[in-house]
């Protein structure tokens, strides 16, 4: 089988294409003929040994896949050949196969492709883990989602106003703002020009937000905090911008909000049930239409190190997919 392999941590240039053997399923495990693989943010850091894990040269990119079930472990009853599912493998999933544990598979319903599927698991996974059980984000609250053009902001737009918030969008583009008003964002804020704590004060009419949804950090984290509610709670979810702020922690006091992390890996891991629960209701919102991941590009496997550049240079709204087999 093909897979793109990591030989050398470094950005996706190095990255080659190689045949090696297909994988055999180990207890309690799946083999899945991947059909579609989503691009995302830690892919990115995996490559270049950044991530909180760091897997054994060679191996794969690649955290969340869309494929058929080729050949079932011992032990597996809740998995068939030829069954069409979802897997989030924290990497690999950047080859033609890839062995998995059944439970880190989820059933993909009839009405779902393979390519909006691959890129739906981690994206709304995090972004629903956040609101609901990091925020519990009410009905009439505002939230504000920074770097909201990207995967996981745009899940985050959706979700929120299935939730029934009001939703603010910022993200530093014109061209990127118009896709977070055509996924459902009430109010925009242009941080690349506008200030982001006067346009947060005009829209909440110096309120305040109740949640910010933060997976950017740099220069925005500290103004968001700033313009928090009383009550509020500021979600941590990542860092693309790189710089990991440093805030100053007397404004939790002052505005007597929470700062939450939010680490979905750990929480699928820690809390199975929880986030099995979970997984089962986003299924349920996309086949109702509530939800629906914005693919901005798909390539083959051979453009992997293309569409990575792409997430790296900022150049995605919403998800890049490459597509196999």
């Amino acid at each position: 089988m093909k897979a793109v392999l990591c030989k050398e941590l470094g950005l996706p240039e190095k990255l080659v294409i190689e045949n090696v053997p297909s994988p055999v399923a180990g207890e309690g495990q799946v083999v899945l003929s991947v059909k579609a693989c989503g691009v995302n943010f830690p892919d990115t850091l995996i490559i270049q040994g950044k991530y909180q894990f760091k897997p054994e040269l060679p191996f794969s990119p690649g955290g969340e896949v869309a494929g058929v079930v080729k050949e079932v472990g011992a032990g597996v009853t809740s998995l068939k050949p030829g069954d069409r599912v979802i897997a989030f493998s924290t990497w690999g999933g950047f080859a033609e196969e890839l062995a998995v544990e059944a439970d880190r598979t989820i059933v993909m319903p009839d009405s779902m492709d393979f390519v909006p599927a691959s890129g739906f698991v981690l994206t709304y996974g995090t972004s629903y883990h956040a609101l609901k059980d990091r925020a519990q984000l009410k009905a009439g609250e505002t939230l504000l989602v920074l770097g909201a053009s990207g995967g996981v902001g745009i899940a985050a737009i959706q979700l929120g106003k299935m939730m029934g918030a009001r939703v603010i969008a910022a993200a530093s583009t014109e061209q990127k703002l118009k896709v977070c008003k055509d996924n459902g964002a009430d109010e925009l804020i242009n941080y690349g020009e506008q200030d982001l704590r006067k346009r947060v004060k005009e829209l909440t009419g110096g309120k305040g937000v109740d949640v910010v949804y933060d997976p950017v950090g740099g220069p925005y984290s500290e103004p968001a905090l700033r313009d928090m509610a009383w009550n509020g709670r500021f979600l941590v979810v990542g860092f693309a911008a790189g710089e990991i702020p440093k805030v100053p922690l007397n404004l939790a006091l002052l505005k007597g909000c929470s700062i939450v992390g939010v680490f979905w890996g750990a929480f699928t891991r820690n809390e199975p049930e929880a986030n099995r629960r979970n997984n089962e209701e986003l299924m349920q919102f996309f086949a109702q239409g509530k939800v629906k991941p914005h693919i901005h590009a798909t390539y083959p496997l051979e453009q992997a190190a293309e569409a990575l550049n792409d997430v790296i240079y900022k150049r995605v709204s919403g998800k890049v997919v490459l597509t196999a087999g």
